[in-house]
């Protein structure tokens, strides 16, 4: 169980997705907000078509980026402007360690895949060569769960539990706490059985959705339809999970749709982690 008092507290970071708009529009004035919050961690998204753009930007307001987002897992990669090829493993590690990283994140594998045990072997056979392929770089990968992982299961046994299975050891796991609470997990006891894997948490809360939205024929999923509200106010039981953590690195703040200016809001996330003494 974590100590608050001790010394390997994680560090709070957040995820630039949660000020998407904001970042893609004012990159260096985002980061010297994010900066003057207190925040010395970010967790980069869309990195790999602007990675010298992001290293400057972090550069100049002293902020850096161990973690970060990129699909490593899917043949294609949704955008706005349609579905396109995936960036192969070596662009997505060599925009990563420009940047400065240390562990490349998969956000999102679809639902389907999730459903049969192929589909799960599939996914975690690709994180393993993927794991071979970063460590040429000097980086780790990991995954982040939403919660379509805790959709399926196997002899009793869950897709996502499954999955941590059939990875290797230094395939590291961050775990978005809203979305396995939305995957009707015990958190403190999914935090505890991942154990030493487990790196970084995904800080965030609300009111969790009454039905799994990632389940057979619960329609399509709109992030606007959350009712998300800052750590400590919500469903979702933060405090007992960080302290259930054993080698926690990063505390990552982050809304998938922000409920009021975006900005306030990451600095309650920090507050909660900083007054709570969850984080160094």
């Amino acid at each position: 169980m974590t100590d608050p008092t001790s010394s390997a507290l994680p560090e709070a970071s957040v995820q630039l997705y949660s000020l998407a708009t904001a970042f893609s529009a004012d990159m260096h004035g985002s980061l010297e907000r994010l900066a003057a919050i207190g925040l010395k961690n970010v967790e980069a998204f869309d990195f790999v078509r602007r990675p010298a753009e992001i290293r400057s930007a972090l550069d100049a307001t002293g902020l850096a980026s161990p973690t970060g987002h990129a699909p490593l897992l899917s043949d294609e990669l949704w955008t706005p402007d349609g579905s396109i090829p995936t960036p192969a493993p070596e662009v997505v590690f060599e925009a990563a360690a420009a940047i400065g990283m240390t562990t490349v994140i998969d956000p999102f594998v679809e639902p389907e895949r999730w459903r049969t045990e192929d589909g799960v072997a599939d996914i975690a056979e690709r994180l393993n060569r993927a794991a071979d392929v970063a460590s040429t770089f000097g980086l780790t990968v990991g995954y982040h769960n939403h919660a379509q992982e805790f959709v399926a299961s196997f002899d009793g046994v869950t897709a996502y539990e499954r999955f941590l299975s059939l990875t290797d050891e230094r395939v590291e796991i961050e775990l978005d706490l809203f979305w396995a609470l939305t995957g009707g997990q015990d958190l403190p006891a999914l935090v505890k059985r991942i154990g030493s894997r487990l790196v970084a948490v995904h800080v965030k809360d609300g009111v969790v959705p009454a039905t799994n939205p990632w389940a057979p024929g619960e329609g399509s999923f709109a992030s606007d339809s959350l009712d998300q509200r800052h750590p400590g106010a919500g469903d979702v039981p933060l405090a007992e999970s960080l302290r259930a953590g054993t080698g926690i690195r990063f505390a990552v703040i982050e809304y998938d749709h922000a409920p009021g200016d975006v900005f306030e809001d990451v600095a309650a996330g920090y507050a909660f982690l900083r007054d709570g003494g969850f984080v160094a």
